[in-house]
């Protein structure tokens, strides 16, 4: 897909960002909106998938689990507009009953989860199982993962890298939402994560420094990724974002982790974002 027209469906998704999280007074709009170039670009132009024909073994497929599940609103909007289900059920976020829980879950049967996430640090190992299972399989696809920077403070994504690269799980590519922010402040003033790239090279990976607010970037450190699947190593993606992407007030800073706007700042907020698909 043309780099103008993925670069149209993420000011679209940042727009039912701010609206899913403002509508119930709950959610995770910063850490959303900085990821949403590398989620769009994966759901409409890299990834071979059938949402009209989901299925939970992922079979014949590439896959993608969110780890860092918190920032679900993107996600959501994304297969949405993929055509997972109905984009109007993103009215529906947070709400009492809702398939669009604040942490996917696939207990309510949602089209394209296949794990709940949400408690940190878990995702890595079920991309690695499903990665190898594809391989046991002789499916040539790829299984994506996308986790926080300061996510890897748990220790078992720590088990989880150190496994990929020692099996050399090659069909495997993760995505780390750099943004230097977490809950609770910077990064580095909550626990030093140190050189990221030195650490997953030391561990097998082979890894690429990219922005992960710049669609080209992302779009040709993408590719980079799908030429070198299966040639022994698992890869990295180690994609710099800014929380609060797109939203002036909401970049710079933490506090927007899981703070819902209020009607003003939801008004502001979508005045700096183009509509482009049509709101739900």
């Amino acid at each position: 897909m043309e780099i103008s027209k993925l670069q149209d469906i993420a000011s679209q998704v940042r727009r039912d960002i701010i609206r899913m999280v403002h509508g119930c007074q709950s959610g995770h709009p910063g850490g959303s909106l900085g990821a949403t170039d590398i989620v769009t670009a994966l759901y409409f132009d890299q990834m071979h998938i059938n949402p009209d024909k989901f299925r939970m073994d992922g079979s014949g497929e590439d896959m993608f689990f969110l780890s860092n599940g918190h920032i679900s609103p993107m996600l959501y909007s994304i297969m949405a507009r993929r055509g997972y289900f109905p984009v109007s059920e993103l009215a529906t976020f947070r709400r009492l009953g809702t398939r669009l829980q604040g942490h996917p879950t696939p207990v309510e049967g949602l089209p394209g989860i296949r794990m709940a996430s949400g408690s940190l640090g878990q995702g890595l190992s079920v991309a690695i199982g499903a990665a190898q299972a594809k391989k046991l399989n002789g499916e040539k696809n790829i299984v994506f993962v996308m986790m926080g920077d300061g996510e890897h403070e748990e220790g078992q994504l720590w088990e989880g890298i150190m496994y990929a690269g020692a099996k050399g799980v090659d069909n495997l590519v993760g995505i780390i939402d750099y943004n230097g922010k977490q809950i609770d402040g910077p990064t580095d003033a909550v626990l030093n994560l140190g050189d990221m790239k030195a650490k997953y090279e030391a561990f097998g990976w082979i890894v690429y420094d990219l922005d992960g607010n710049n669609m080209s970037d992302v779009v040709a450190t993408l590719n980079k990724a799908r030429e070198n699947a299966f040639k022994g190593r698992p890869q990295l993606l180690l994609a710099k974002t800014e929380m609060g992407m797109g939203v002036d007030f909401m970049m710079g800073t933490h506090k927007w982790h899981g703070t819902p706007p209020n009607d003003e700042q939801a008004a502001s907020a979508l005045a700096q974002l183009r509509e482009t698909l049509g709101d739900y």
